[in-house]
């Protein structure tokens, strides 16, 4: 019998993300996959801003910029001919350190992540299977099979299902999955071409009520295209072959394909988990939610699953919190997935609609009004905040709470770098912390001081108040760097009261 403090289920980008910020803070994991090698071929593509913020606590964000490509701009196109062009430098500016879309293929972002896993001496455990697994008051005894090898039991503290669409955790644990399934069949094609939609940009067609659009990826005239087809082809779809969808893309983008590296299609469902956990067991990314392709938010919100969980788990193990902590996952992360799956649903159902009336939205009303739309400050910012997840916020929960200014408990920090400083630059540190801009009380200073809990006072400045922070406010940020609490006149007490009232015990 093996036994270690998380089990995980399930390696890919969600699994992985969790198992190194587990082990970073010190937790001892298993990672399991019943493939027998990472996949060499991949649908997601997009890194988001907010994902690149997070990364910098594993010291993995220069490398996945490194290797990726930076996308400067997106295009939509009508009748052959680009018809809008919306540069990611100006809508994103000022928000973030991050102001574009990042494509970084998921098979490439495996490959970054395991080797890192490395570093901390776990390995990936492959062609292992969860058979079965059962739950008492001390934990989980999951019951494992390897290909060659026979059964296997392990004993955890908790475990984590992050092993897709059609989880066996989250079927174990009984839990419903419920949703529907788009119409339109998927398909992804990695190709080798030329011709204007190959500049290193996003291409978007709006003509036809099937979705398509041009990915760029690193190296010249290296491209994915993703897109939809639902009329007699979709009944066929596992028969489909690449010259099949390929007429749309070569004729309304002037695609030139020299070379199909892969071809695959697939359906996409829409669903939400009715329980994101059952006592020590937890679901995360496509085994807790499934949505449209739009926006790239798939892999990016399974991630951001598993960086909230993790420090979560941390502090329970490390006996820094009590196990109603863990409560605060499902509340949090539910809350998200379902604004996030009606949203998807929006803007897949704009781009896809049939009839008259949706055509001109899409190819005469859509094309001139998001260029001017953008030209303004406020639209530039819900535009960009939403599809970054840098708007994502745990506002009204149970570990948020205060407010100052525009900035409430559960908000993501404001971005502010001047005179050299960038107030982001002490959030690489995984543990609770306090920031302040302006004057800082002494017996704040000495309580977050016995309490292992780092202060970074800023001087205030008109680029603080601008980013919509309050002079002399404190602001708790917790261990994935979101804000706890806000008070413009807070002191050692309050911080006292917070983490008691809460059950945490910082040190």
């Amino acid at each position: 019998m093996k036994r270690c403090e998380v089990l995980i289920v399930g390696a890919g980008p969600t699994g992985l993300v969790l198992a190194l910020w587990l082990s970073k803070l010190g937790v001892k994991v298993r990672i399991i996959d019943k493939t027998a090698a990472p996949g060499t071929t991949s649908r997601a593509l997009a890194v988001q801003a907010r994902t690149l913020e997070l990364y910098r606590q594993l010291d993995l964000t220069a490398a996945v910029l490194e290797q990726g490509h930076r996308v400067p701009a997106v295009n939509l196109w009508v009748k052959g001919q680009a018809a809008a062009h919306l540069p990611f430098s100006a809508i994103g500016a000022g928000f973030t350190p991050y102001p574009f879309l990042h494509i970084y293929p998921q098979d490439e972002h495996e490959k970054l992540l395991i080797e890192r896993l490395q570093g901390f001496g776990v390995e990936v455990e492959r062609e292992t299977e969860l058979l079965e697994l059962n739950q008492d008051g001390r934990g989980v005894s999951a019951r494992l099979q390897h290909r060659d090898g026979p059964e296997q039991l392990c004993q955890a503290s908790y475990l984590a299902g992050c092993d897709g669409a059609r989880s066996t955790v989250r079927k174990a644990l009984g839990i419903g999955f419920p949703g529907g399934t788009y119409q339109q069949v998927f398909y992804v094609a990695d190709v080798q071409a030329s011709g204007p939609a190959l500049n290193g940009e996003l291409h978007v067609d709006l003509d036809e009520a099937d979705f398509l659009a041009v990915f760029p990826l690193a190296g010249t005239g290296r491209a994915r295209l993703i897109g939809t087809v639902r009329d007699e082809r979709a009944e066929k779809a596992e028969q489909l072959q690449f010259a099949d969808v390929s007429r749309r893309a070569i004729e309304h983008l002037h695609v030139h394909v020299e070379q199909v590296n892969w071809f695959s299609t697939y359906r996409v469902h829409h669903r939400v988990a009715e329980h994101f956990g059952r006592q020590h067991a937890f679901l995360l990314g496509d085994a807790a939610h499934v949505h449209s392709p739009a926006g790239g938010q798939g892999m990016n919100t399974g991630i951001g699953d598993a960086i909230n969980l993790a420090w979560k788990l941390a502090s329970v193990l490390h006996g820094n919190a009590q196990p109603t902590l863990l409560d605060t996952y499902e509340i949090e992360r539910s809350a998200f997935a379902k604004r996030l799956v009606s949203t998807t649903d929006q803007v897949f159902n704009f781009v896809t609609a049939d009839g008259r009336l949706a055509a001109l939205l899409r190819t005469r009303l859509a094309p001139r009004v998001i260029p001017r739309l953008v030209a303004f400050r406020s639209a530039r910012e819900f535009l960009f905040r939403s599809v970054s997840q840098i708007a994502l916020n745990y506002r009204y929960m149970p570990l948020s709470t205060g407010n100052a200014g525009h900035v409430q408990g559960g908000d993501r920090l404001p971005w502010v770098a001047e005179g050299g400083r960038d107030n982001f630059a002490g959030l690489n540190r995984m543990c609770w912390q306090v920031q302040v801009y302006g004057a800082v009380s002494a017996n704040l200073v000495q309580w977050c001081s016995g309490h292992g809990i780092p202060v970074d006072v800023f001087i205030w400045s008109e680029a603080h108040q601008a980013a919509g922070l309050v002079r002399d406010a404190v602001y708790l940020i917790r261990p994935d760097t979101y804000v706890a609490g806000v008070w413009s006149n807070g002191d050692a007490q309050v911080l006292e009261a917070y983490f008691e009232e809460r059950g945490l015990y910082p040190r």
